[in-house]
């Protein structure tokens, strides 16, 4: 789990720095790209149907995945890396909310508590001026756009639930590349820059970093409790924060920290007391139980 940890964040830190002067569209469409041939290569292998049974399902799983990537990413260049990230790490509440009302599953003080201890966090990171007057505030709109990528998340975490009894999770993950890259692909070629071979590099190490992440998560998760892979999942926020203060030069204020602490302290209650999804549908795109699409 903390290699899986180390290695999405590694993804999370490229896709910053490629995002200096490529636009987050293009660095999605090239991420999907990548998912798609690795996705298409292992339903091929396994001999499974290829479009699946329930293809409305499927469908949506891949809208909401789609959007999920698109609005991280564009967080991950917009905002300081462990920001993004911390924020992004909301969606199990909003996952636990929409599981209540969609699938029946349990919702109780303790998913209120990280309900309201999530929103206090993320409020804490944007820090409106009306709230905040002597701090200097971020960015409302990459605020929202982050916290509406957790939301998305958190969606499509609920809609494989949905399907899990009723597509291999393999065909689950395929469909998330088939919807992305036709969704993505005018918005990417409508302010296409031609990346530079180092650039280039950048865009296919966030496939494969992504790619070792996932294995390392979901073989984490087949060995360790629920409680225990998710608390360990939690160190992909402190090596962001590693990697902005190191390389980025990212040094979150004390109420960044604080938030950040809150919104923790709220998501591993609600992670804590749920039964995480099977491993296998964690594949993407999920690092650890409900946490994050990369």
């Amino acid at each position: 789990m903390a290699y899986g940890a180390f290695w999405f964040s590694v993804m999370s830190l490229l896709v910053k720095i490629a995002g200096q002067r490529l636009p987050s569209m293009e660095i999605v469409l090239v991420r999907a790209v990548v998912t798609l041939v690795l996705s298409y290569a292992l339903v091929r292998r396994a001999g499974l149907p290829l479009w699946g049974n329930r293809r409305g399902l499927l469908l949506l799983r891949g809208v909401l995945g789609c959007a999920a990537l698109t609005c991280w990413y564009f967080s991950i260049v917009h905002l300081p890396l462990a920001e993004a990230t911390v924020i992004q790490y909301t969606n199990p509440v909003f996952a636990a909310i929409l599981a209540g009302v969609l699938l029946g599953e349990r919702f109780g003080v303790r998913e209120l508590i990280g309900v309201a201890a999530s929103m206090t966090g993320v409020l804490m990171i944007a820090r409106p001026s009306f709230l905040f007057a002597d701090s200097a505030p971020i960015n409302p709109l990459h605020i929202g756009i982050a916290v509406a990528g957790a939301l998305f998340s958190a969606t499509a975490y609920v809609t494989v639930r949905m399907l899990r009894n009723l597509d291999d999770p393999l065909v689950v993950v395929f469909y998330f590349p088939i919807v992305t890259v036709p969704i993505v692909l005018p918005f990417a070629l409508a302010g296409w820059i031609w990346p530079t071979p180092l650039e280039w590099a950048i865009l296919v190490a966030i496939g494969t970093a992504t790619q070792i992440a996932q294995v390392y998560m979901t073989r984490g998760l087949q060995l360790e409790p629920t409680g225990r892979a998710t608390a360990v999942g939690y160190l992909q926020i402190v090596f962001a924060a590693a990697w902005g203060i190191l390389l980025l030069g990212e040094h979150p204020d004390r109420w960044s920290f604080l938030g950040a602490t809150i919104i923790i302290g709220g998501t591993l209650l609600v992670s804590l007391s749920r039964r995480a999804p099977a491993p296998a549908a964690s594949a993407d795109p999920v690092p650890v139980p409900e946490s994050s699409p990369g």
